[in-house]
């Protein structure tokens, strides 16, 4: 037990170390450090509030040990954010947060009130927002990376045979990227952003005058992605792309670049071995999840954890 708090005091001084160093200000006098994640410190007053917020969401059990597993968890997956240069920035967590209070039919005051009378704090939550929205860019670039379950073309082949030489048939999009900048250190200026792209969208008519329209806008840039197979669209797009009829555009969408949407130039239906390998391997990738998306999900995201927690130094009180 002696070597054991040696060992906790010793990780609290790096701790701490770290905090100051970056210039963030630890809660004062009450706070204890608890659990000491690779160098970064959680104590208990951040373990309080997320045990608050575990019960105004309902959660039974220990919630203290809840609240103590969910944080650790979340230490790991910011510190692989910050390596990633995936963490959301402030104005995106705030939209958020707004959006949050209008669907939930309620004013900003209201929701800080209930978040403040609750013992969350509306800090907390929008810390929350921020590595749920970032832990889903994190998830979604390691899936594609890793190109989900693949199907090797011998398999392909024997699957084409079995369907009696049957060849899927999947959509290719040719698609046009429009990114209105915003800098990561003006995000101040997104909401405009957002007006004007929503303003130059609906007056695309087709990926041959974009660059007409786009002429006289400020910091807009104008891109040919090329085609995609409907397999290969990236996450965040694939819905918006799919239901975007040819010559128009899909719906606004906030990144790290800014504000962007995707013009859908041409699409035609496509049948070849390439195209096969694709379909059967998301069909094989579904099929691992229980044929459920969100298993799937949940899958990379529990092998994701473990490979972080497996390389990390924790300790504990």
């Amino acid at each position: 037990m002696m070597v054991r708090k040696h060992i906790l005091a010793a990780a609290m001084i790096t701790a701490l170390s770290s905090v100051l160093t970056v210039g963030v200000t630890l809660p004062v006098a009450a706070s204890e450090i608890k659990i000491v994640v690779n160098g970064a410190a959680i104590t208990d007053y951040d373990i309080s509030k997320r045990a608050a917020f575990l019960k105004l969401q309902h959660k039974k059990g220990n919630l203290t040990q809840q609240a103590r597993d969910e944080l650790t968890d979340e230490a790991l997956k910011r510190q692989e954010l910050k390596r990633l240069n995936l963490l959301v920035s402030d104005s995106e967590v705030n939209d958020a947060y707004i959006r949050f209070a209008t669907n939930n039919k309620m004013t900003l005051n209201q929701l800080n009130g209930v978040l403040d009378k609750s013992g969350v704090t509306p800090q907390h939550f929008k810390e929350y927002i921020r590595m749920q929205m970032s832990w889903g860019r994190a998830l979604a670039t390691r899936n594609r990376n890793q190109g989900g379950t693949r199907v090797s073309e011998q398999d392909a082949v024997q699957r084409m045979l079995k369907d009696g030489g049957k060849k899927p048939v999947s959509t290719e999009y040719q698609l046009q990227q429009v990114i209105f900048v915003v800098p990561a250190n003006n995000r101040g200026i997104l909401a405009k952003r957002r007006g004007e792209a929503n303003a130059m969208r609906g007056r695309f008519s087709g990926c041959q005058a974009t660059r007409d329209i786009a002429k006289g806008t400020l910091d807009v840039t104008v891109r040919d992605l090329g085609k995609f197979v409907e397999q290969e669209l990236p996450p965040e797009w694939s819905k918006l792309v799919i239901a975007t009829p040819v010559g128009q555009a899909t719906t606004i969408l906030d990144t790290d670049k800014g504000v962007e949407f995707l013009g859908v130039c041409a699409t035609r239906q496509v049948s070849d071995d390439r195209v096969a390998r694709l379909v059967f391997s998301q069909e094989a990738t579904a099929a691992a999840g229980d044929g459920k998306p969100d298993a799937s999900a949940d899958a990379v995201d529990k092998k994701y954890l473990e490979e972080l927690r497996s390389k990390a130094k924790i300790v504990t009180e």
